[in-house]
C-alpha cells in the first residue's frame, strides 16, 4: 500500500471521527435540552398541585356561605377533577403530543371555573370577611403567581429545545433520535391569562 492510498485513508477516517463527535455533542446537547424542559415542567407540577390542595378547602369555606351557588360549588370541583387527570397525564410524559394542550385547556376552565366563584363571592359579606376564606385567597393568589412564573419557565425551555431541534444540521439527527417538538404551555383565551381575582379586601 503506497503513502497515499494511507493518507486518503488517514483523511477519510479523521473525516469520520469529526463527523462522529460532531453527532455525539449534538446528540448530547438535545438531551440535556430536553431535560431541562422536562425540569422546567416538573417546578410547574409543584405549583399545580399547591393549587389544587387549597381549592377543596376554598370549596369548603363558600360553601358554609353560599348554599344557593350550589352549581357553581361543583363547577369548581369537576374541574379541578378534570385539571388533575390533564395533570397526571401530562406529567407521566411531558413530551407526548397533545398532553400540555389538554392540561393548558383543563387549566383554563378551572381558572375559569374559580373566577366565577370569587366574582359570587362578592356577594357575600360575610364570607368576603372570613378569615379562613382570606388567607387561602391569598395563598391561592400566591400560587397564582407561582404558576404564570414556573410556566414562563418552562415555554423558555421549550423554545430553547424546539430551536435547538430546527437548525440545520440538528432537524436531521433530532428527526433520527427522535426528539420530537415539545408544545408551549399557553393559555388558550387571552381574557383568561390573568390570574382569577381573589382578593377580598
Amino acid at each position: 500500500m503506497d503513502i497515499t492510498a494511507l493518507v486518503v485513508i488517514g483523511i477519510i477516517l479523521l473525516v469520520l471521527v469529526v463527523l462522529g463527535l460532531g453527532v455525539i455533542g449534538i446528540y448530547n446537547n438535545l438531551v440535556a435540552l430536553r431535560n431541562r424542559f422536562k425540569n422546567a415542567f416538573s417546578q410547574i407540577d409543584v405549583q399545580l398541585k399547591r393549587r389544587y390542595d387549597l381549592i377543596p378547602n376554598l370549596v369548603e369555606t363558600a360553601k358554609a356561605y353560599m348554599s344557593h351557588e350550589r352549581g357553581t360549588l361543583e363547577a369548581v370541583t369537576q374541574a379541578r377533577a378534570a385539571a388533575m387527570q390533564a395533570q397526571q397525564r401530562a406529567l407521566s410524559d411531558p413530551t407526548a403530543p397533545g398532553v400540555i394542550a389538554g392540561l393548558a385547556g383543563a387549566e383554563t376552565a378551572l381558572t375559569g371555573a374559580l373566577g366565577r366563584l370569587f366574582a359570587l363571592s362578592e356577594n357575600y359579606p360575610d364570607l368576603k370577611a372570613n378569615q379562613n376564606m382570606m388567607q387561602l385567597s391569598e395563598e391561592l393568589t400566591t400560587t397564582e403567581n407561582r404558576v404564570a412564573f414556573s410556566r414562563q419557565a418552562y415555554n423558555d425551555a421549550v423554545m430553547a429545545y424546539n430551536t435547538a431541534r430546527e437548525v440545520f444540521p440538528n432537524n436531521i439527527f433530532a428527526g433520527m433520535f427522535s426528539f420530537n417538538e415539545a408544545q408551549l404551555f399557553e393559555i388558550a383565551n387571552a381574557a383568561e391569562k390573568e390570574a382569577p381575582k381573589v382578593s377580598f379586601s
